[in-house]
C-alpha cells in the first residue's frame, strides 16, 4: 500500500540497531554516487563524438558501426583495451540508472544489517558492489553483440542496411515488449519489489553474505531489466532520452504501488512501437545522434 511504503521510507531515517546507527550517511552517499555516476553519464554523452549502438538514425552506415564511438573511445576491432573502457563506462551509466530504484533494497539491508551486527556501512557498501558487479558483467555481454553487429553490420551492402536497420530495431523492441509479460519477468519484478521477503529469504551473515545478497539481488534485477537496456543498445548506448525514460520506467516498475501494471502499459507500448518501426511506418525516436 501507498502509506506503507510512505512509512517505510521515515522509517529508514530513524536510528538502527544497538549501535544508534542512521542510515542518513548510506542515503547521503548513495545520492552522492547516483550524482555523480549521472554527471560523469551525462559528460560522456555530450562529449561522445559519434552514437555507439546496433542503430543510428538513417539505418546502419559503415561510418556508424564500423566507427562508433563513446567519447573517442573507438569500438572497431576486438581489442581489451576498448572492451574494458566500454565496460567501465557502462557500468557507470547502469550505476546511474538503477540505484534510485534499488535504494528501498539497500536500505532494507542496512537495516536487517544494523540489527544483526554492529558493522553497517561496510556490509552496505559490499552489497551495492555485488549489486553493480552484476551489471558490469553484463557490460561485458553487450560489448561483445555490438561488435557483433558492427561486423555483421559492415558485410551487408549500403542498401541492405538501411533495409534491415529498421527491422532490425523494430524487432528488438518488440521482443522487449513481450518479455514484460513472461513468467521470468514476474518472478524477477517481485523479488524486487519485496526488499523484505528479499532478506528474509536470502539472508547470509558476514562481508562474503553481503557480497553474495548483492550479487543475487543483481542478477534478480537483470533479469528484470534486461529486455529494456535493449532497446538501449538498439538506438544508441548513449542515448540520454532513453536513458533518462527507462530510469523513470524502472523506478515506477519497482517502487510505486502500480508498478506491476504500468510494467503492462510500457510491454504494449514497445510492442506497438516496434511494430511501427519494422514495418517502416515510422523512425524510432530518440535515436543518438552524432554532435
Amino acid at each position: 500500500m501507498p502509506a506503507l511504503r510512505i512509512l517505510a521510507w521515515f522509517s529508514w531515517l530513524r536510528p538502527m540497531g544497538r549501535c544508534g546507527h542512521t542510515p542518513l550517511s548510506i542515503l547521503l552517499s548513495l545520492a552522492v554516487l547516483t550524482g555523480a555516476a549521472w554527471f560523469l553519464t551525462i559528460y560522456q554523452a555530450v562529449s561522445m563524438s559519434m552514437p555507439m549502438g546496433i542503430a543510428v538514425s538513417g539505418g546502419m552506415t559503415a561510418e556508424g558501426m564500423a566507427g562508433m564511438a563513446m567519447g573517442g573511445i573507438a569500438a572497431t576491432g576486438w581489442s581489451f583495451w576498448n572492451g574494458g573502457i566500454f565496460v567501465a563506462v557502462w557500468t557507470v551509466m547502469m550505476t546511474a540508472m538503477m540505484l534510485p530504484a534499488s535504494a528501498s533494497m539497500i536500505f532494507m539491508f542496512a537495516s536487517a544489517q544494523a540489527g544483526r551486527a554492529r558493522e553497517v556501512a561496510v556490509p552496505t557498501w559490499i552489497f551495492v558492489t555485488g549489486y553493480i558487479l552484476v551489471w558490469a558483467g553484463a557490460g561485458i555481454v553487450v560489448y561483445v553483440l555490438v561488435q557483433i553487429g558492427s561486423e555483421l553490420a559492415t558485410s551487408l551492402a549500403p542498401t541492405q542496411r538501411t533495409k534491415w536497420a529498421p527491422v532490425a530495431l523494430g524487432a528488438t523492441v518488440v521482443g522487449a515488449g513481450l518479455y514484460q509479460f513472461t513468467p521470468v519477468k514476474r518472478v524477477c519484478l517481485r523479488h524486487c519489489r519485496s526488499p523484505l521477503a528479499f532478506i528474509t529469504q536470502h539472508w547470509r551473515d558476514g562481508r562474503i553474505g553481503a557480497l553474495a545478497m548483492g550479487l543475487k539481488h543483481g542478477t534478480y534485477c537483470f533479469g528484470c531489466c534486461w529486455a529494456l537496456f535493449a532497446v538501449l543498445v538498439a538506438t544508441g548506448v548513449m542515448s540520454l532520452a532513453w536513458m533518462l525514460l527507462l530510469t523513470l520506467v524502472v523506478f515506477v516498475e519497482k517502487m510505486l504501488p502500480q508498478g506491476r501494471r504500468s510494467g503492462a502499459v510500457v510491454g504494449v507500448m514497445l510492442i506497438s512501437l516496434g511494430i511501427w518501426v519494422a514495418s517502416g511506418a515510422g523512425a524510432m525516436p530518440w535515436l543518438a545522434q552524432p554532435l
